[in-house]
């Protein structure tokens, strides 16, 4: 949950109250989810809000206490941290392998144009008969990989390390352990400068991207997978970007939508990496690897396309407000 933009923070205020302020409004965001999580029961709809609202105030809790480390008693912070995003990270795999599925699938329809079995494409008659096959093999895999990380969930989720996290956070619902020193610091003077060396990381990743242009021309340069980790980099500090403005009051309205396009790269990669494991798999039919090739192309062009929105949304110049 964002802090209101309608109480601005002024850069007098103490670095600890407005510090504080937000760390405390997402452990009782994390705590309001739990409680949806633990009410949902059989409700796979209202379970998948739930654990979508505890990963966002877990995200959130984690990356102010990255940004903020030196205004809070670093053992804790670190301690907190590292728990929560191993939480974060468990809750968000049983999601991840259903959405990807439900992509791949997408995908495989509307590239054959029907939304029963794909049907030809051009002269690529074999798209027909490969296609039924392709989405059977990526529903077995994974689905055997959802079925897993389901099991981890619920075996997270009733294990005392989860309880331990989910008590230090009800903790920090009323009480955020600060330094003595640096918390009663100015917010312009500690939490401002804080929250720029997060955007500078930020910057320094994106200018670290391997540039599109690969000819004269402008034209894209070839798709290389190795690629992708640098591009997750910069979303994950885009979020820790976000989060440090989100502290400060900021409109964050720009980076929540550089976000999303980071997101949409993020799920089109890991369909196609997906796309082409299965087409590793042994035996398969020609037809099959050929319906999963095509598929894996058309999730590299949707990587693409992310790509180039993000370089629209984020890199463009903002407009300036007269």
């Amino acid at each position: 949950m964002a802090q209101p933009n309608h109480d601005p923070i002024t850069a007098t205020a103490d670095a600890g109250d407005v510090l504080g302020t937000y760390l405390r409004s997402q452990a009782t965001a994390f705590l309001r989810g739990l409680r949806l999580h633990e009410e949902s029961g059989a409700d796979a709809a209202e379970g998948s809000d739930a654990a979508r609202s505890l990963r966002g105030a877990a995200r959130r809790i984690s990356g102010s206490l990255a940004t903020f480390r030196v205004v809070t008693e670093s053992s804790w912070a670190d301690g907190l941290r590292t728990e929560l995003v191993w939480l974060s990270s468990t809750l968000a795999d049983e999601h991840a392998y259903a959405a990807r599925l439900a992509r791949l699938m997408d995908a495989l329809h509307r590239l054959s144009g029907s939304p029963e079995l794909p049907a030809p494409r051009g002269t690529a008659g074999a798209l027909t008969v490969g296609s039924a096959r392709a989405g059977a093999l990526l529903e077995r895999q994974l689905t055997l990989a959802r079925t897993r990380a389901h099991s981890a969930t619920l075996q997270a989720l009733g294990s005392s390390r989860f309880h331990a996290v989910a008590d230090a956070v009800a903790v920090l619902a009323s009480e955020v352990p600060l330094d003595s020193v640096a918390a009663r610091g100015r917010v312009g003077d500690v939490l401002v400068p804080l929250a720029a060396v997060a955007e500078t990381r930020l910057s320094a990743a994106v200018a670290a991207l391997p540039p599109r242009g690969g000819s004269a021309q402008g034209a894209p340069s070839p798709y290389n997978a190795d690629h992708d980790g640098l591009w997750h980099e910069v979303r994950r500090l885009l979020r820790v970007h976000r989060y440090a403005r989100e502290a400060l009051g900021e409109d964050v309205s720009r980076p929540a939508a550089a976000g999303e396009a980071l997101d949409r790269h993020r799920d089109a990669a890991e369909a196609a990496a997906a796309s082409a494991t299965a087409a590793r798999t042994p035996r398969i039919a020609p037809a099959t690897a050929y319906a999963l090739g095509v598929l894996h192309a058309d999730q590299r062009h949707e990587v693409e396309a992310a790509r180039l929105d993000f370089e629209h949304l984020w890199l463009r110049e903002p407009a300036v407000t007269p």
